[in-house]
């Protein structure tokens, strides 16, 4: 059988108490990341490498909202998992669902885990 051209692999865990699900999918311009725990996309985040850096280790990245709640902790969020999951996968834009009941460092940090379950890239 013929591989996938677009893959995609999804995992669903309990994060302190709530069901949360992750899907990645891997297109040739973006990798999109649903993480919910409402089973809903969410709001919507384009997390894109700062092509402006002057330190390629460490690259930085812009958030903008593109659907859903333009908050702050919303671009913090975004920032601290897609800068993961964009470094796993070669510094490349990140389309990313957001809809957490909690947003804590822990819950951060056991979502990572979670993604790392189902990377695609």
């Amino acid at each position: 059988m013929a591989e996938a051209i677009i893959k995609t692999r999804q995992a669903q865990k309990e994060v302190n108490g709530n069901p949360t699900e992750v899907v990645c999918t891997e297109f040739s311009n973006y990798i999109f990341v649903v993480l919910t725990q409402y089973g809903k996309i969410g709001t919507l985040i384009s997390v894109t490498p700062d092509s402006r850096s002057n330190d390629i280790s460490t690259p930085t990245f812009s958030t903008k909202v593109l659907l859903g709640k333009d908050e702050p902790l919303t671009h913090v969020c975004a920032k601290n998992l897609a800068t993961f999951i964009s470094q796993e996968a070669g510094n490349r834009p990140i389309l990313l669902g957001l809809a957490l009941m909690d947003s804590s460092i822990d819950t951060i940090k056991e979502i990572k885990e979670l993604i790392k379950s189902c990377q695609v890239w």
